[in-house]
């Protein structure tokens, strides 16, 4: 997470809990013996937690069980897809929020559909979105494309990490097949996740496409290559949430390889296609965009970058009349998504 706070310019925590890898059931434990050490030597007014994450969750259980007010930023997602942690992690942490804040009109939907009551739910629009235009300019200097050896809107970008896309070694061979095919003609950036690294390795998979002229793998990058590289590119794959999220203000089109979305509003306005796992999905998907020229991508309700300053307004409002007091940030260490106020 190192790199994370370095290159969004966020502030050094005042605690860090230091809580690392596991299962999911280690870093929820770890996390919420942690923090509600840190929510006992001195009681917040009140608990923000961001996104889906483990932390997320267990920091909001912690909080509400010591009867602190807990706020959720980026509320009410829903994929119906309870193999998905993150799905269990956004449903409890909703459940026991007493502020929501949604990033789209469909979380609010859900959030209703769910018994929420609509004075709790506040429409703010996507505080990643915030991060993004903000840290964009400084995005676009850098130059990662000469490292890759790819030149301006000839190439795509690749994330690939979700167990139902990499721990399957015919799921994982059959993707592979496809982007070998598309990487013939257009050169796809890969920067492989640890955990697909791994499973490639272990299926005998990586020693043969690290022979593919056309796919160009590295490890890990930051957050700003990674935004300078998805900036310029023709097209993004990817199976992560937020580079959906992404995608859409780069109005760059982008094919998911999931059988559904927590981001639905990602395909309403014309960026994003989810088309699952299969490779006659994925073969189609991408063979449409790229015969095509131009691709018409509207810009969602709200995500304009004062996510963040309409959080901040109504958390002012409600509590108008009560003492301003400045409340330590924790960060539990796992990433740059689980810092909290």
């Amino acid at each position: 997470s190192d790199t994370f706070f370095k290159e969004l310019k966020l502030p050094h925590p005042d605690r860090f809990l230091g809580v690392g890898s596991g299962s999911h059931a280690e870093q929820t434990a770890r996390v919420m013996v942690a923090f509600e050490r840190e929510c006992l030597r001195q009681p917040p007014n009140l608990v923000i937690v961001v996104g889906d994450v483990n932390s997320t969750m267990a920091c909001a259980i912690t909080a509400k069980k010591l009867g602190i007010p807990v706020a959720h930023v980026e509320a009410g997602l829903r994929s119906r897809d309870w193999t998905m942690p993150e799905e269990i992690n956004r449903v409890v942490t909703d459940a026991v929020s007493d502020l929501l804040f949604t990033p789209s009109r469909d979380a609010n939907d859900n959030l209703l559909k769910e018994g929420v009551s609509g004075e709790r739910i506040h429409f703010v629009g996507n505080v990643m979105i915030d991060c993004l235009l903000n840290l964009l300019p400084v995005a676009e200097q850098r130059d990662p494309l000469r490292r890759f050896c790819v030149e301006p809107g000839r190439y795509a970008t690749l994330t690939l990490h979700r167990p139902s896309n990499v721990d399957d070694p015919e799921v994982l061979e059959g993707i592979l097949g496809v982007l070998a095919e598309v990487s013939h003609n257009l050169p796809i950036v890969w920067p492989i996740h640890p955990r697909t690294r791994k499973n490639l390795d272990k299926f005998g998979l990586l020693r043969h496409i690290d022979r593919w002229v056309g796919l160009k793998l590295s490890q890990p990058i930051g957050y700003l290559d990674m935004v300078a590289l998805n900036r310029r590119a023709r097209l993004i794959i990817t199976d992560s949430g937020g580079l959906q999220e992404e995608a859409t203000i780069l109005r760059v089109p982008c094919v998911t390889l999931r059988d559904n979305t927590e981001r639905p509003v990602t395909v309403e306005v014309g960026c994003n296609q989810v088309v699952g796992n299969r490779p006659e999905g994925v073969r189609s998907a991408i063979s449409a965009i790229l015969g095509r020229a131009g691709h018409e991508i509207s810009t969602p309700e709200l995500w304009d970058g004062r996510t963040a300053e309409r959080i901040t307004d109504t958390l002012l409002s409600l509590h108008a009349e009560g003492p301003h007091v400045r409340l330590p940030t924790i960060s539990s260490g796992l990433s740059a998504a689980n810092i909290g106020a």
